[in-house]
């Protein structure tokens, strides 16, 4: 099974930056796709963030294109989120997982990590 470790969360006040990591057990990252999600408070629903592929190709949702940035270095297991210009409505946890293009999209494979908390003050 699959372990996923998201750190560098914390209270930030709005305009500031944060850096959040992820890593995972084994080689679970391989030649796959990475993405961060999140998960606002009182939302039911994962919202992805960004992704990454192998040979380093990036997409963002709307919401945070300029203003995040996906970066991975494979010989270390590690994909980083930079997120600056930070918003209140960034606020939420941050988790990701490795994605698969199945049929027509991405899917999450493994089981969720515990994420890290992001909390933006205004």
């Amino acid at each position: 099974q699959v372990q996923f470790v998201e750190s560098g969360g914390g209270l930030v006040q709005a305009g500031g930056s944060l850096r959040l990591s992820c890593s995972a057990s084994g080689s679970a990252f391989g030649d796959n796709a990475i993405g961060w999600y999140r998960q606002a408070p009182g939302k039911q629903r994962r919202e992805w963030v960004a992704r990454i592929s192998r040979d380093g190709a990036t997409s963002y949702v709307d919401s945070v294109k300029g203003r995040f940035t996906i970066s991975r270095d494979n010989a270390k297991n590690t994909v980083v989120l930079q997120m600056d210009s930070l918003k209140p409505e960034d606020a939420a946890v941050y988790y990701c997982n490795v994605d698969l293009f199945i049929g027509k999209s991405y899917t999450s494979q493994y089981s969720w990590g515990q994420g890290t908390q992001v909390t933006v003050s205004s």
